[in-house]
């Protein structure tokens, strides 16, 4: 994180706080699976493998889906260049418009929105923030509170915590809206990954990665 600005910190938290959202939509449809956390997803899949259970299955599908968005972001990143943000953002925005207009796609959708996603801060062609998993994310944050009580740099673990409470917040929100809106909460999600497009678009330096 160091290497960005605080826009970029901005738009970081934003994702972490789609991630969460759109994680507690799919971890109430799926019944306790995930569809941005894929190391909990691999856990069930090895538990249910042995169990015997269904659940192993969707798990696997789910885990396939996710790493085929990640491909769909790294070969959409390599076409769009330096607009690679705002064009994953719409991209994505679409995906969870189509999930919230067709429940049969809702799953499939949020999965591949959330793995492309993490192509959106690439450095040198590799992942400089992971936006939709935070086990890293906190070992960073520990480790920055860590130097910082031992004389180190003072404020390197703000954006780690930037990222964890952007991710919280959404999804803090989601589990509230599920139980109260009358309509799907994912068209919440794609208008925040819209606007989250059109920030990338009209803010952020191009050539900064």
């Amino acid at each position: 994180m160091k290497h960005y600005n605080r826009r970029h910190w901005v738009l970081a938290a934003g994702l972490s706080a789609l991630a969460g959202y759109v994680d507690v939509i799919g971890f109430l449809r799926l019944g306790g699976l995930f569809v941005s956390f894929m190391s909990g997803n691999s856990t069930r899949l090895a538990v249910g493998t042995v169990q015997g259970s269904e659940i192993a299955a969707r798990a696997a599908l789910i885990i396939a889906l996710f790493i085929g968005g990640a491909a769909l972001g790294a070969i959409v990143a390599r076409i769009a260049g330096r607009w690679r943000k705002p064009v994953l953002l719409m991209l994505a925005a679409v995906l969870l418009g189509l999930g919230a207009s067709a429940v049969m796609l809702s799953v499939p959708a949020m999965v591949i929105a959330m793995g492309l996603l993490n192509a959106v801060f690439l450095r040198d062609k590799e992942v400089s923030i992971g936006v939709t998993y935070m086990t890293g994310t906190l070992v960073k944050l520990g480790q920055g509170i860590g130097n910082a009580l031992v004389g180190g740099e003072r404020t390197s673990w703000l954006p780690y915590a930037l990222l964890w409470t952007g991710l919280m917040a959404g999804a803090l929100m989601a589990a509230f809206l599920h139980a109260v809106l009358p309509v799907d909460p994912l068209w919440g999600a794609a208008g925040w990954t819209l606007a989250l497009a059109l920030f990338a678009a009209k803010w952020l330096p191009r050539p900064v990665a």
